[in-house]
Order: structure tokens, then sequence, then C-alpha cells
């Protein structure tokens, strides 16, 4: 039975898309394919990896017959990656998958649809949410990097989404560093908190576009689904309770000054040439007029960085990490920041001039 038959792009896109979050070690075989189902025209793609699911579709059909099946998805798209652009066709007979393109013909193991674990959706929403992609975007981009990766405080390995009345707020933490970002809404929603898990978000970054077309984002107890574009993304929701991060946010900070965003992160990238992979840590002297950032390794090498400020504070001596300063500042897209500061054992805080809806908390280190 013919499945599919349509150009190679055509196909090779819904494939892209659904099969980012397939491990390629499982301890269930299954979870290395994807489901393809075809109803008429219409064909679906869905992939799992039993705590995220992600389905798409594409009008390129052949036949008006009902089918479905499972096929290894890397296996899949490594061949459309090396056919050319042309005309493929995917045709299904004794359990086995046969693509084809001109000349060339591959068969494909299948396993059954039926087995195929696909994950169950709530069935009540706490919360729907309507938003622009390029917004959305922006939420997680703005504080990705903050989220902590392997860390034994499971909570952290994931970004807190807030709603609450008019505001979209997202956070994360790895413990030495926090990143705040809220957006405004139209409609005003009763508080709801949810932590996503970090491989969700990576996926989110890489399948959202900067456009203004909706997402729409629905929140259950333990389960969040976004609706976009034709993909359908369902994932289970990080359990625990997330550190109050209103608290961590300081307040009151006098000893602050504006620089060239561009040039602290140069000042910063040429310093963190001189640290090395184990300890990263550079010093930060500030003193009315003056920024100096300086580092020196195992070696005896040192690196000093001067940098004019306009700034008539206390003199103070810090150090950071500076990889959690990189993270930021690359990640900002304005020509300016705000650092304030307490003293040197307290955490500094990065903002945007005249922008009350970003913070970047950083701890301090001993150098």
């Amino acid at each position: 039975m013919q499945l599919v038959k349509t150009q190679r792009d055509t196909l090779l896109r819904p494939l892209q898309i659904v099969s980012g979050i397939v491990e390629r070690r499982h301890t269930l075989p299954i979870l290395a394919n994807i489901l393809i189902r075809k109803e008429g025209e219409r064909v679906s793609f869905l992939s799992t990896d039993i705590e995220v699911q992600i389905t798409t579709h594409a009008e390129i059909g052949s036949g008006g017959e009902v089918a479905a099946t499972t096929v290894a998805a890397r296996k899949l798209l490594d061949i459309l990656r090396a056919l050319p652009d042309s005309e493929v066709s995917l045709t299904l007979a004794n359990k086995r998958m046969t693509v084809q393109a001109g000349k060339s013909r591959f068969a494909l193991q299948t396993l059954a649809a039926e087995e195929f674990p696909t994950v169950a959706q709530a069935e009540h929403f706490n919360a729907k949410v309507t938003l622009p992609q390029k917004t959305l975007k922006h939420l997680f981009n703005m504080v990705h990097f903050s989220m902590a990766q392997q860390d034994i405080r499971y909570y952290l390995n994931g970004l807190l989404l807030v709603v609450q009345g008019k505001h979209v707020i997202a956070v994360a933490t790895d413990g030495h560093r926090l990143a705040f970002c809220q957006v405004e809404t139209e409609e005003e929603f009763p508080k709801q908190e949810v932590i996503i898990p970090r491989k969700t978000i990576l996926e989110l970054q890489r399948l959202l576009e900067d456009v203004d077309d909706p997402v729409q984002v629905e929140i259950a107890n333990n389960q969040i689904k976004l609706t976009f574009a034709d993909i359908e993304l369902i994932s289970k929701l990080v359990e625990g309770k997330f550190p109050d991060y209103t608290r961590v946010v300081p307040k009151g900070y006098k000893n602050n000054f504006t620089i060239g965003r561009e040039q602290l992160l140069r000042s910063l990238q040429r310093a963190a040439i001189m640290t090395s992979d184990k300890f990263k840590g550079v010093r930060c002297v500030v003193a009315p007029g003056s920024l100096k950032i300086s580092s020196t390794n195992a070696d005896q090498e040192e690196a000093v960085e001067e940098v004019e400020i306009d700034y008539g504070g206390d003199a103070i001596d810090i150090g950071f990490n500076v990889t959690y300063l990189l993270d930021v500042l690359n990640n900002l897209k304005g020509d300016q920041v705000n650092v304030a500061l307490g003293d040197a054992n307290s955490s500094a805080l990065i903002t945007v001039p005249d922008n009350a809806d970003f913070k970047y908390v950083v701890m301090p280190m001993r150098i």
C-alpha cells in the first residue's frame, strides 16, 4: 500500500519537526521509531520519549486508505537527507516500508502502530494562554541559559513558567545565577506556576519561529500542551517547589553603572582566555570612573582589561564565574546594560536600562 508520494523536501520538514526528541538509545526499542498515520491525504507524524510528545501533519497522503505504522526515525531522516530533491514515495507491505526515489530504493523494518506508547492527554486544563510565537520564543531565549543541567535538585533542571494577571513570566536558575523575564498579555489570568523540563524548552526553542502567528499554551496539573502552526507538543511537568525568585532579586542597590554591552562582552571574552577549564573566575575591581577586569591561571599568566565607566559609588573588589557573565551578555540584544552591586559578598544584578521586564542575578565567587 502506498502511504506517501511527494517531493523530498515536503516529506523532510514534518520528519525534522518530530525527530528532535527521538533518543538514539532507549530501553524500549519502539521509542527510536516515529508513528506515521495516514487517513486519505492527511498524514500525521508523531514521536515521543514518554516525557514529551510532538505531533505534526501534512497533506501528502496517496490514495484514500487508512493505515498506520512505525519506522526508525533516524534511518528514514538520513535516507531522505541523502537523496536528491526529487519525488519520493513511501510504500508499506509485509511489515516493511519501502522508500523509493528515482532509481534508489530502501527497505526498512517496521513495528506495529498499536504497540507505540503515546502520551495520554490531560482531560482538564486549568489555564489557556495565547501568545505570538516570537514572544514566547523571546521569553525562553532570555532565561534558558540559566537552567541547571543535571542538578540533584531536579526542579532546577527546567524553567518556571508563571501566568499571573496580565503577565507571563519565565524564570530559570541553577543555584549560582537566576534569569527572569516577563511579557504582558491583553487578557488577565488566575495565577498558575509550572516547571517545564529542560529538554522541552530546548525543543521549543528549535521549533518556535520569529513570527506573529499564535501559540496556544494550555496548562494542566501535570502537563503542558502547546499548539502552533501545524505542530502539537505535549510535555510532562517537573514536580517540586521552585525557589522563590522574588526573594533572590536584590533591591535598593546604590552602586550601579551603565556600560556598553558589546564593550563589556569583548573585555570579558579576552580576560576569559587566561582562565582554566576548572576555574573560570575573573576579578572585577569597580572604582570611581573605572572598571578593571583581571584573570590569572596556574601558570602565573595574567590578563588585565581596564574600562572607563561613569561611576561614583563605593570601591568594590568582587569575583565572578566569567561564563555566567558571558551567557547573559551573549543573549541580550540591547546596546547597554546596567550593573548594580552591593558589596564584595553580595550578588550582582544585571538589567537593561529603561526595561523592567528582564533581570539577571549572579552570585559572586571567591578569587
